[in-house]
């Protein structure tokens, strides 16, 4: 790979991310807390060395944003934009090491702002928002490496893998390719150096403390993982992976570039000096497709593959230099109007900007339902509050209110207080393992459940409202288990069924 990089356009892409980091700042406030949001902040308040659901950095970082910002929309969601706009200043330099020119990395650097994956995942603070940047940080650096030669890069590729680990286990698809691309490529003599294995003995120094909380607590994690999967390919969510891969993750507009790019590192002479990105992105596919992943598992890897898009047709303009004249306001208008149908499509399907329910809505919930799960949680709780307040003083010190899901127990934990609500208990993931209180209670509030699911419970149980919010939007709470329930006269031990009460969700 050549040493002599074209000039690094950064201002121009720090002036996209920023751009891009300020719009998230003001349309990040419209709706609410999405149910994930709502768990991490409970286990930002925890702080452990592992999760049940997620390695620890996520969770660690949203504690800083409660450090910073309490309990803000806009400031808890900081991470998760800021993560957004780096990727896309990280994806418009991977176009530089590429040998891409001005055009190509302010092109790739507009792209990458507008993936919808990326749009939506500048939106909510979850594992995935941060998890999006190491993958893009990733291959940056193996190009570093690569162009270079300098093998003092695999400490920085040694130290972005270790923090991905803590970031989301899938990472572990991300180092396969990795592996691949060393072992495929020129890459591999560096095998022979002492900084492969000084940066490999790094990311496994960085994710020891997890991989200690694993083994002290059985491996939970790889349970839990078991669990979801077989519940997605239940229901349908692994379905499609592959037909996915063209529309949900970089865009449908953006497929031509991105495929470009991918031809361009495999069958292109001068591509190919690049193919570890190839690999890079070809054995994570196939391993996902054989684990029946969902879609945006891969959606980190379309950044540098948009960016070789870029660089080819840099390229293959620059090879028509006659036709240059005669195309160039022909091409700006035509790269304008491309990029304006991606910033509409995009916005409309990940900017948290159209009011419920209006058309805006409905275009966007034709393609998530990550919006609709931001609404209700307040008039969740405040129902609750009040079925807690017709209780009689003396039962409601016994009174415990019992989510079935974590977006449940969340929303009591963060809105409750006003209310002198008491803390949730829940069986799910990482609450399981905070008990039930020092008390065993006598009356329990149950949310989340149906009248099939609470025909054995060993107490004097009765439906005593039904969830549902101000706009009138279905969501798993109003859809799928909208009853709730008050049970008195607790025929049962709780330390004894405790342990046996534990899900995944």
């Amino acid at each position: 790979m050549p040493s002599v990089r074209p000039p690094s356009q950064i201002r121009w892409l720090a002036l996209i991310a920023f751009a891009l980091l300020v719009l998230r700042l003001f349309t990040n406030t419209r709706y609410g807390f999405h149910r994930d949001e709502l768990a991490l902040l409970d286990d930002a308040r925890e702080l452990a060395w592992g999760y049940v659901a997620y390695p620890p950095l996520t969770p660690a970082l949203g504690r800083i944003s409660l450090e910073l910002f309490g309990e803000s929309l806009t400031g808890f969601r900081l991470f998760a934009a800021l993560a957004q706009s780096i990727s896309v200043v990280l994806a418009g330099l991977i176009a530089r090491e590429l040998g891409g020119g001005r055009g190509a990395q302010i092109v790739t650097g507009l792209v990458a702002a507008l993936a919808p994956f990326s749009m939506v995942a500048g939106g909510l603070m979850q594992y995935v928002s941060v998890d999006y940047a190491w993958w893009v940080l990733l291959a940056w650096l193996v190009l570093r490496l690569g162009n270079s030669g300098d093998a003092r890069w695999w400490l920085a590729i040694g130290a972005a893998i270790g923090l991905g680990m803590l970031t989301k286990y899938t990472m572990v698809f991300c180092v396969a390719g990795v592996v691949a691309a060393t072992l495929a490529t020129p890459l591999r003599a560096h095998l022979r150096s002492q900084w492969l294995w000084m940066g490999v003995a790094l990311s496994l120094l960085l994710f020891l403390p997890n991989a200690l909380w694993q083994w002290q607590h059985d491996f939970i994690s790889l349970e839990f993982l078991q669990s979801i999967h077989a519940r997605d390919m239940r229901i349908g969510r692994t379905d499609g992976f592959l037909l996915g891969q063209l529309y949900g993750n970089a865009g449908l507009l953006a497929l031509p570039l991105w495929l470009l790019g991918l031809g361009w590192l495999v069958l292109s002479p001068e591509g190919r000096r690049y193919r570890a990105l190839a690999w890079m992105y070809a054995v994570p596919l196939l391993l996902f497709a054989l684990a029946q992943g969902r879609a945006y598992y891969l959606a980190p890897a379309y950044p540098m593959l948009v960016a070789a898009g870029c660089v080819a047709a840099e390229r293959w303009l620059r090879a028509r230099r006659p036709l240059r004249l005669w195309t160039s306001r022909l091409g700006a208008v035509t790269l304008s109007l491309w990029i304006a149908a991606m910033a509409v499509g995009s916005g409309l399907v990940g900017l948290q900007l159209a009011p419920v329910n209006s058309t805006g809505w409905r275009i966007s919930r034709a393609a998530h339902d990550n919006f609709a799960e931001q609404i209700g949680w307040q008039d969740l709780v405040a129902e609750v509050a009040r079925i807690y307040s017709c209780l009689t003083p003396e039962e409601r010190t016994r009174t415990a209110i019992f989510a079935n899901n974590y977006g449940e127990a969340g929303a009591i934990n963060l809105y409750g207080r006003q209310y002198g609500l008491p803390r949730a208990i829940s069986p799910v993931n990482s609450y399981w393992y905070r008990g039930y209180g020092m008390t065993s209670p006598q009356t329990v509030i149950v949310l989340g459940d149906d009248r099939e699911g609470m025909a054995d419970t060993p107490a004097d149980c009765v439906v005593v409202t039904r969830i549902r919010n101000r706009f009138d939007v279905p969501n798993e709470e109003t859809r799928d288990h909208p009853e709730v329930f008050l049970c008195r006269n607790l025929r049962m031990d709780w330390a004894e069924v405790w342990p046996a009460m534990r899900k995944f969700g």
